[in-house]
């Protein structure tokens, strides 16, 4: 079964093949991503695991609290944006039209 995992508390040492290579153990991952931040390209100190597993809850209990350069990883099964995220149709930031008198 596929499973995507949000992983927090990442050290900012973290990069996207660490963060594979920490759940590869477990089963076979299909995408490992750290987000990083628009405009420093920092780290923001948490990621994404999508792979598949026939027991979440198992593999959630072995990779939560594993540790990492001091940090104790936080691991859930991700949930969905509410809304959709940026394609759910809203304009977005501008603002409406105002008439000339």
């Amino acid at each position: 079964m596929q499973v995507k995992l949000f992983v927090g508390n990442l050290p900012w040492s973290v990069g996207d093949a660490e963060l594979n290579d920490i759940f590869a153990s477990h089963g076979e991952v299909q995408s490992a991503r750290v987000i990083n931040d628009r405009d420093t390209g920092r780290s923001r100190g948490f990621g994404f695991v999508e792979m598949e597993t026939d027991d979440v809850s198992a593999l959630i209990k072995a990779t939560d609290g594993y540790e990492i350069d001091g940090r104790n990883l936080r691991v859930n099964e991700a949930e969905e944006k509410p809304g959709g995220g940026r394609s759910s149709g809203g304009r977005g930031g501008f603002g409406g039209r105002r008439e000339r008198y």
